[in-house]
């Protein structure tokens, strides 16, 4: 009788529509037979909610983060009698101890609950059961920008279904994950050439060479690179020379990072030398100036394409277009860009409108204004670097010296069509002039270090002169070397020091301190 009465319901559910059929199939797969949750946007009643629905005992606490570590602990009242202070002392000790315990702290935009801006984790584990209530609860955090996760006790398989809940969440741009080793290195998978996140910080994570070396080639290869990291902190780790050679590897082709560092590792003079040659001018291989031809080839063909003129000018050419010479071809796209700069001095307001909607950036050191990124950087950009007044005319005063001004960030050009100089059978590259804060400090760099990178900062100064124009290729800001194995007196440090000073923003918005380091602090 029973199974009659089954066959008969479901011979009436064949009518159903889709929409119910999904109502049902949520039913079924609840064992508590409720629909699925939608979340509010508020994280404390979503999480709550949602760790019961998965059947989580312990549930971590969601509270506002403190601002200050006093305010852990309540304020001896003197006028208390003696018998009183015992009961204090306990509920300091609790309190203390509450601090501890697993909890979910948050910063808020403002007093709204909706508000939350950044997530911290710090001494628990997470289980790939959080991990789903994560994906679920954070998404809804229209305001979220950013997650720091610290000796949450990651691995690589967990790392994978965190990084899918980063595409879900539009506005998140920072990332922390602090004491966390993984087994395979897989940090890497972070910043590939679809990440959006902004700044990576992997602090004290083990990293060496091995998965600097797949660090390297996530921030570029020949065929690929990334687009929207501005900062990336690798320190306290265990890089050593060749694990900066690798990063540097990665440096020659990636024109969005803007602040890199090192600091606290094992690299040497070797490691300083491979990073100072990616500042300065440096040869391509025979690989590179291939796949360079190519580009300029295919961009060039393009152009034609979209003028008819210019084509029926090729063809009356002397020689065919695959047969013109490398440096011809630079000469050519020289050309071209003097004429499309000259027409375009004065854009109209719709079209910096549009530049301005698609440019943006992050909030590190230095303003990450350069890069581009999405909509809700643009603000930030405008916060970090302003000048007086909103008009490019050349004969407004500035705020800022020349090699200071920021213009509206554009779409990043592939480094191998850069303006290249051809001398002794090599094409040269004017090196990464993008990257504006190198952190050194606590390494194993001796004078030989130093004078790569003196070399490498005096070609970018001279560079800049020459291309004053070029306003987002600047060159580095900020070189902090300190704390490594040269003397206190060297001549070559002073020298970078009376380079570099002029440049530091920071530096010129403080006091002179005669005993304070250089060369950019840590």
């Amino acid at each position: 009788m029973g199974k009659k009465g089954d066959r008969g319901a479901k011979e009436k559910g064949a009518g159903v529509s889709l929409e119910e059929e999904g109502k049902n199939a949520a039913k079924r797969s609840d064992p508590h037979g409720e629909e699925e949750y939608q979340c509010t946007g508020i994280l404390e009643q979503d999480f709550n909610e949602l760790c019961s629905r998965a059947g989580l005992t312990r549930i971590p606490k969601v509270t506002v983060r403190l601002q200050s570590a006093f305010n852990l602990f309540p304020p001896e009242e003197s006028d208390m009698p003696a018998e009183k202070e015992v009961p204090a002392s306990l509920t300091q000790i609790q309190s203390k101890y509450a601090y501890f315990r697993p909890c979910i702290q948050t910063e808020l935009e403002h007093d709204d609950p909706k508000s939350v801006r950044e997530i911290f984790l710090r001494g628990w584990k997470i289980e790939e059961k959080m991990l789903g209530v994560f994906s679920k609860c954070l998404p809804a955090l229209a305001n979220l920008q950013a997650v720091h996760l610290w000796k949450v006790g990651l691995t690589d398989l967990s790392l994978l279904s965190l990084i899918a809940i980063l595409p879900n969440c539009p506005a998140l741009k920072t990332l922390t994950l602090e004491g966390n080793p993984l087994a395979e290195g897989s940090f890497y998978r972070l910043i590939g050439e679809e990440s959006t996140v902004a700044h990576v910080s992997l602090r004290n994570n083990n990293i060496g060479d091995a998965a600097a070396k797949l660090i390297g080639q996530a921030l570029s290869t020949l065929k690929s690179a990334n687009k929207s990291l501005v900062s990336l902190t690798l320190s306290f780790n265990n890089i050593s020379d060749l694990g900066a050679g690798y990063i540097a590897e990665g440096l020659r082709l990636n024109r969005s990072l803007l602040c890199l560092s090192l600091a606290h590792n094992q690299i040497g003079d070797q490691g300083a030398r491979k990073l100072a040659e990616v500042l300065g001018p440096f040869a391509l291989t025979h690989t590179e100036v291939v796949e360079r031809r190519r580009l300029l080839l295919e961009k060039e063909s393009q152009e034609r394409s979209r003028s008819p003129l210019r084509h029926a000018d090729a063809k009356s050419s002397e020689r065919p277009s695959s047969l013109v010479s490398n440096t011809t071809i630079d000469k050519l796209q020289v050309a071209k860009q003097s004429k499309s700069g000259s027409k375009k001095k004065e854009p109209s307001k719709k079209e910096e409108k549009a530049q301005a909607s698609a440019a943006g950036g992050g909030g590190v050191v230095g303003g990450p204004a350069f890069a581009p990124a999405k909509k809700e950087d643009a603000k930030q950009a405008k916060k970090t670097v302003r000048g007086k007044g909103t008009k490019s005319g050349t004969k407004e005063k500035r705020s800022l010296p020349p090699e200071l001004e920021v213009l509206e960030p554009t779409e990043i050009m592939n480094p191998l069509l850069e303006q290249a100089e051809h001398r002794d059978g090599k094409v040269f590259l004017p090196g990464n002039r993008v990257l504006i804060n190198l952190n050194l400090t606590w390494n194993q760099i001796t004078e030989q270090g130093l004078k790569a990178f003196l070399v490498a900062v005096e070609s970018q100064q001279q560079a800049s002169k020459a291309t004053a124009g070029v306003k987002w290729q600047m060159g580095l800001l900020r070189l902090s070397l300190g704390k490594n194995r040269f003397p206190a007196d060297s001549k070559t440090f002073a020298k970078l020091q009376e380079l570099m000073l002029p440049r530091d923003p920071t530096y010129r918005q403080l006091p002179k301190a005669p005993d304070e380091e250089l060369a950019a602090p840590s």
